[in-house]
């Protein structure tokens, strides 16, 4: 078994994982999220911490229960705290701006661009040229931010574009006569 896989998950006040079947429900002030547990895989809840339990005779929940610790683990922090990315906007012009389950980016494009915000996720413009992400599911708020930073990333010339908070954009030698 992994050092991972055998280190508990301490839960937070307010925090439970329900077992049903091989489903396992996070369910805390913030939210409520479940995981597929893999054939083999149990979680074992006893005095305010959960261990991730596997077969012994499998290999495949061997190799998976660090994993599902990792998993489980951030969840947890999830539904308790929640996760948020900070994107800001680089270049002239460059606009956002939060209207109910829409967001409506301006990027330099022929066209204004309106992003549906979904479930789950909300997304905040405290000024024009900042966008805040803030969900409890850490995957779907990296995939929300990526997909806003596809529209109009960094490019190496000028640095114009949609870049994480604190990304650092190494720019390239103009080109010389």
């Amino acid at each position: 078994m992994s050092r991972v896989a055998k280190q508990p998950i301490s839960l937070p006040k307010g925090v439970q994982i329900n077992m049903t079947g091989q489903t396992a429900t996070v369910k805390g002030a913030k939210s409520e999220l479940k995981l597929d547990l893999p054939v083999g895989i149990t979680i074992q809840i006893e005095d305010g911490n959960a261990r991730v339990l596997r077969d012994e005779k499998s290999s495949a929940s061997d190799a998976m229960g660090g994993t599902i610790r990792a998993l489980l683990a951030g969840m947890v922090q999830g539904v308790d705290k929640g996760y948020e990315r900070k994107l800001e906007l680089v270049g002239v012009g460059y606009r956002a701006q939060a209207q109910g389950k829409v967001l409506n980016l301006q990027l330099g494009l022929s066209h204004p661009i309106a992003y549906p915000v979904p479930a789950g996720i909300t997304i905040e413009t405290p000024s024009q040229t900042e966008v805040v992400i803030k969900g409890a599911d850490k995957q779907r708020v990296g995939q929300v931010a990526a997909e806003i930073r596809s529209y109009r990333s960094p490019e190496p010339y000028k640095g114009k574009g949609v870049r994480y908070s604190k990304e650092k954009v190494i720019l390239k030698e103009a080109k010389k006569k």
